[in-house]
């Protein structure tokens, strides 16, 4: 699942589009949303992205709409561009 948005992803610092948050999982949500890291607009479809990954969904990805090839960038590349909502971290080993 994706949602294209007018931001480059979670932000650590709602001011520095540069830190954004590569990977939460869906236990993370409530967290981040309790302490003001996801805020506004987002905390809706951060919330909608939650109820996917409980209902099946693999994973949920926010990116920036503006970003030409966002898309693709985000899905076809390693480290991708955006923010992705996991259901569990992968394990090293």
């Amino acid at each position: 699942m994706v949602f294209l948005s007018d931001v480059p992803g979670i932000l650590q610092d709602p001011e520095d589009e540069e830190s954004i948050i590569p990977t939460i999982t869906v236990d993370e949500v409530d967290s981040l949303i309790e302490h003001n890291i996801i805020t506004g607009g987002m905390a809706p479809k951060i919330k909608s992205a939650e109820a996917a990954l409980r209902s099946g969904v693999n994973k949920v990805h926010i990116i920036d709409g503006r970003i030409k090839h966002s898309l693709m960038l985000e899905i076809f590349t390693d480290t991708g561009i955006g923010t992705e909502i996991v259901r569990q971290r992968k394990s090293n080993g």
